[in-house]
């Protein structure tokens, strides 16, 4: 498996397009990572499929409620 792959993305608060690079060394992974256009937070959410050599990049604006 790679261990880095560029993903494009979409900012949800302002749709500006992303270019990120994804570090699957450490397997599965949530983290945020600020909008350069808008500057507010993204929450990214990576997880690694070492079986099918995938991975799976799930990408919210962190401002929903969750009880």
């Amino acid at each position: 498996m790679h261990n880095y792959t560029e993903k494009r993305v979409n900012c949800p608060h302002c749709g500006h397009s992303i270019g990120i690079t994804l570090d699957a060394s450490n397997g599965s992974q949530d983290f945020y990572d600020d909008c350069p256009a808008c500057c507010r937070a993204i929450h990214l959410d990576m997880k690694v499929d070492e079986l099918n050599d995938q991975i799976n990049l799930s990408i919210d604006a962190d401002d929903e409620q969750i009880f």
